[in-house]
Formats: C-alpha cells, structure tokens, sequence
C-alpha cells in the first residue's frame, strides 16, 4: 500500500476493524514519513449485466448509482452513509441474486423502495424521473399515495 504523503510503498497495520458488509477497515503507518492512514477494502463480487429498456446492456456502474440517488437527495437531510449504506445493499442485493444480466428495472425499483424508507421528497424527486411523472396531476396522484400510507 503506497503512503498518500510521502509515495512510499511500506507501511505496518495498526489496526483491523471488519464492517457488516464484509469491507475490512485498515489503519496504517507509514515507515518512512510516520504519517497514518486508513485504507478500505471490499471484496469484489461479480454483478449482473444490466438490461436497458432498449435491450442495451450495460455494466453496473455504483459510481452513477451514487450520483443519481445524491441528485434526487440534495439539499435534503439524507447522509453520505445513507446513500452509501442504500447502494451497498442495491449491489449486494444484485449480486446475489446469481443472474448473469438483469433488468435495469429492479434496480430502479430498489432504489424507489430505499428512497421511500429514507426520504419522501428524494423518492418523489427520483420518482419524477423513474415512473415518468410527467404532469401535475401524476405527481399530485403519487403524493397522494404517500400521504394515505
């Protein structure tokens, strides 16, 4: 592991703390500099293909996950951690359901749901966008749905 300060590429563990997902958290120090870091690491587990509604398909990409979900969640009361701890269970979620492509479809729909738990107005801002939410009345529809449950 090279050190972020001076490029060295020693460094000891100070310390190890394992995380629900199964990531492994390490501390280190640099034996050149002295300077400590963390490191993350995760296990990286194959994800399905997945199938746009054109019959496209495409990687699983977490990254545009993330910047998706932190568009529909700005200026909102919803952490980091959240939508971290949200795409982390999206991704765990696809890999294993053991299917080599999915529909883009059910990851839309996982987010919908973990919208809903996290933040009405996120879920109606992606809600807009995802059921296609393109006149007053649909959003006064779907808010109503919101407001009787």
């Amino acid at each position: 592991m090279r050190c972020p300060y001076c490029q060295n590429e020693r460094s000891k563990v100070v310390d190890t703390t394992h995380d629900a997902r199964g990531g492994v958290r390490r501390r280190r120090e640099c034996l050149a500099c002295e300077q400590r870091f963390s490191t993350y690491e995760r296990t990286i587990l194959a994800t399905p293909l997945l199938i746009k509604q054109d019959n496209t398909r495409e990687e699983f990409d977490r990254e545009k996950l993330i910047k998706g979900i932190r568009i529909a969640c700005a200026k909102r009361p919803v952490s980091a951690t959240d939508i971290e701890r949200l795409v982390g269970e999206i991704e765990s979620t696809l890999q294993s359901l053991g299917r080599s492509e999915v529909s883009s479809r059910v990851v839309g729909d996982m987010v919908i749901a973990g919208l809903k738990k996290l933040d009405l107005i996120a879920y109606i801002r992606y809600a807009i966008v995802y059921l296609g939410l393109d006149d007053l009345s649909s959003i006064r529809g779907e808010i109503d749905r919101l407001l009787i449950n």
